[in-house]
């Protein structure tokens, strides 16, 4: 008996060190949000049964054979070699984003010990020293299936989980009401949804007190935890990037901030994988347009066919701009360089033409910053005033942002790459006058689009670089495909599947002025090594 519960002890301690991987994973997949989590367990067997887990069923076998006390003693070794293996394995991982320990996470602790404690309960209730080989075997099949322990926890905890999201969901509606003097600007798009946000907001604070919501606080939850922790009664606007993965999701969102006015960047093939198609990604985006109320305005993008086609089923004003000299907010005369961009803006009815400048790069950012001249003019800004705030824009994190370390420059365009980011990215890179290096993973999450937008990247890979270091095998092979039949020298081209190695081996290339571009960033889910 003695035995049995010290082997307990060891066992749990692995179903902990096991439990962490398991958390960080439903974490990062939304916790099983469309059924990623699951769909994460299916695809990744290697990560959720490692070859150690099936010497349970030998320890079982063994038992036939030898006495009790000798198995409880060989559970207890075993369980201590494993959970060394863990740590050992976890300390060499790279984590890009650590798990959150939140009180989600707490709760499910919860759930999962009272999942375990159930069977080992009747072991003790009923204990007979006879049966201790099924003990184990039952213990060790719980074990192997940890994971999905999670999984099931994950369903237990939705009730618990909805009432904690409507308490916070009303104390959240309820600040809102009081901040009748704020007005909500919301944005959404396949991609710049985080750098127009943060465009629009630094150019509204020139004049007013904008608060952009932090990092990527895109989702219900995100939005919910904005209003009740960051805003304040001496906010003027509230700028509030909306995420999607399906269609209703803008819609749920839009019903929690109540945007006035709306602004959509561009649609594309992000996240086709749930939208399914791109005529849903467009209905999905447009919901915010279609959420806002009478007096409300829209800004959309006169480029982008999926919206001037689009047909709105609400009446409001709707401000258009991009390139095109028929939008309400158009640029000309767009020049580039290494260390920022500059260019005319032209205003229906105003036959001037305004000169701008940035710091920003890429011709996708003179799409953002027209977003938010067009916003900033719409809510009072002069021309003066607009001119300054863009001025005033500040780099964003991990988008083309420039980071400089003695002799090697630093392009981060690691956040969410997308197909047309990626050229964009590169055609930054081109601009730059040094040898030039390109780290990246590739894209996902583009549905039956995936191997031609990243056999095509390849392409544009073999035609920017001098040095080509892409990172996981597998993923990547589209992009080492377009890389080689754009016929790009094969010693310049790297694969490896550990991102410090990447950037160690771009740090050595050369003695002379290099620029990397660091170009996605995936999650950790998509881990290979």
């Amino acid at each position: 008996m003695k035995l049995f519960i010290i082997s307990l002890i060891f066992i749990f301690i692995y179903i902990c060190i096991d439990l962490k991987k398991a958390f960080h994973m439903l974490q990062q997949n939304w916790y099983n949000d469309g059924n990623r989590y699951l769909k994460w367990i299916n695809n990744n067997s290697k990560f959720v049964f490692c070859w150690y887990d099936y010497l349970f069923i030998v320890i079982f076998l063994l038992s036939f054979i030898l006495n009790n006390n000798i198995i409880s003693l060989i559970v207890i070794i075993y369980h201590i070699l494993i959970s060394l293996i863990l740590l050992k394995n976890y300390k060499n991982e790279q984590v890009k984003k650590p798990l959150a320990f939140t009180a989600r996470i707490k709760r499910m602790c919860v759930t999962i010990f009272i999942l375990y404690f159930i069977p080992i309960f009747f072991m003790f209730r009923y204990y007979d020293i006879e049966l201790l080989p099924i003990y184990y075997l039952i213990l060790g099949t719980l074990t192997y299936f940890n994971y999905h322990i999670v999984y099931l926890a994950n369903i237990i905890n939705k009730p618990v989980e909805k009432c904690v999201y409507l308490y916070y969901k009303t104390k959240a509606s309820r600040k809102l009401k009081t901040l009748k003097n704020m007005s909500v600007v919301a944005v959404t798009g396949s991609y710049g949804k985080t750098s127009t946000k943060n465009i629009i907001s630094d150019i509204l604070n020139v004049r007013y007190m904008a608060f952009p919501t932090p990092q990527n606080f895109n989702t219900n939850y995100g939005l919910i935890r904005t209003i009740n922790e960051y805003i304040d009664k001496y906010n003027d606007y509230f700028i509030a990037e909306l995420g999607a993965f399906r269609k209703g999701d803008i819609k749920s969102r839009c019903g929690i901030v109540k945007p006035k006015y709306g602004v959509l960047t561009k649609i594309g093939t992000a996240h086709l994988d749930t939208f399914g198609c791109i005529e849903n990604t467009a209905k999905a985006k447009f919901e915010l347009i279609e959420y806002l109320p009478k007096d409300g305005v829209g800004f959309l993008n006169i480029d982008d066919e999926l919206q001037t086609s689009y047909k709105l089923k609400n009446k409001i004003k709707i401000v258009w701009y991009g390139l095109s000299d028929k939008a309400d907010v158009y640029a000309t005369d767009i020049k580039y360089s290494h260390t920022g961009m500059s260019f005319k803006v032209h205003f229906k009815g105003d036959d001037n033409a305004y000169d701008f400048e940035t710091v920003l790069l890429g011709e996708a950012n003179v799409y953002n910053i027209l977003a938010g001249i067009a916003v900033a003019r719409e809510l009072g800004l002069n021309n003066s005033q607009l001119i300054q705030g863009v001025l005033k824009i500040k780099p964003i994190e991990h988008r083309l942002q420039i980071k400089n370390y003695g002799n090697i420059t630093y392009i981060d365009d690691a956040y969410n790459s997308n197909p047309i980011g990626s050229k964009m990215a590169l055609d930054v890179l081109k601009l730059m006058p040094g040898k030039k290096i390109v780290i990246t993973p590739g894209m996902i999450e583009m549905g039956d689009k995936q191997y031609e937008v990243n056999y095509n990247f390849g392409k544009y890979i073999a035609d920017s670089v001098d040095l080509a270091i892409l990172v996981g095998k597998e993923q990547t092979k589209p992009i080492q495909n377009g890389i080689k039949d754009a016929k790009f020298d094969k010693d310049k081209l790297v694969v490896v599947n550990d991102v410090k190695e990447a950037i160690s081996i771009a740090q050595n290339y050369t003695k002379e002025k290099v620029y990397i571009l660091l170009e996605n960033d995936l999650p950790d889910l998509f881990n290979e090594k």
